[in-house]
């Protein structure tokens, strides 16, 4: 029998931490709470969950600090991060210093649980693609190694950083060379449904990822654009320096 999954709630707010605590048990997870960031952040480190869900303004360490050093760990944990604030830029900065996905306050009880079961999907989807490599963890394409249980990726020996999203999406790709992927199908297989911005996410995390990992993103080798369609990641050698 599987074990139930565990989450960490973050959140100094405890009429709001028990709230998510009541309806996630519903759900059967297990949840563990924490009221300020610092408490939250020793619990993240010492033990494992399946998901933290954190606040974005906590007493005594902030969400965006406590994402940074969780990113700066050698394993992952996917990060919904919960946000007073609403403009672009704060949910740009928590997205791009690590966080998984984000909600505004107030929100829904049934989009947050519809958030955290795409999360789930999300991370099984990919680990049933891990399983599968011939590789193992680890693939070589180009000049480019990627190690999937550190989630981190080198250049030419040189560490490349990116954010959770991107590298979802390098994995993805580089372990579907040749095959086409819509913005939409992009959308649905990395963030697990139609997240705000649609087709602009794709685009600007393509666009960002590229400028990391190619020599030159107008000219990109790894991340095609297929005209009328969508992407795809070079297939071949030939193809990719052609």
């Amino acid at each position: 029998m599987p074990m139930p999954r565990k989450v960490l709630v973050i959140e100094d707010n405890r009429d709001i931490a028990h709230l998510i605590a009541l309806h996630l048990s519903d759900l059967g997870i297990a949840v563990d709470q924490a009221y300020r960031g610092d408490d939250g952040l020793l619990k993240a480190i010492n033990e494992h969950y399946d998901l933290i869900i954190l606040d974005l303004m906590l007493p005594g360490m902030d969400g965006i600090e406590i994402c940074r050093q969780l990113r700066s760990k050698e394993y992952y944990v996917p990060i919904l991060m919960l946000t007073a604030k609403s403009s672009e830029l704060d949910r740009v900065l928590g997205l791009e210093i690590g966080a998984d996905d984000y909600l505004t306050k107030p929100f829904s009880v049934r989009e947050l649980i519809a958030r955290v079961k795409a999360i789930f999907r999300r991370v099984d989807a990919m680990g049933e693609v891990d399983s599968a490599q011939q590789n193992g963890e680890n693939i070589q394409v180009g000049e480019l190694a990627l190690d999937n249980e550190k989630r981190k990726v080198k250049k030419q020996g040189r560490e490349v950083e990116l954010t959770a999203k991107e590298f979802d999406l390098l994995w993805h790709f580089a372990t579907h060379p040749g095959r086409v992927y819509t913005r939409t199908q992009l959308l649905d297989l990395i963030w697990g449904y139609g997240h705000e911005g649609y087709e602009h996410t794709v685009n600007s995390h393509i666009n960002r990822l590229r400028a990391k990992i190619e020599e030159n993103p107008s000219k990109p080798d790894y991340i095609l654009t297929v005209w009328g369609v969508g992407y795809k990641f070079a297939d071949t050698d030939a193809e990719m320096t052609a």
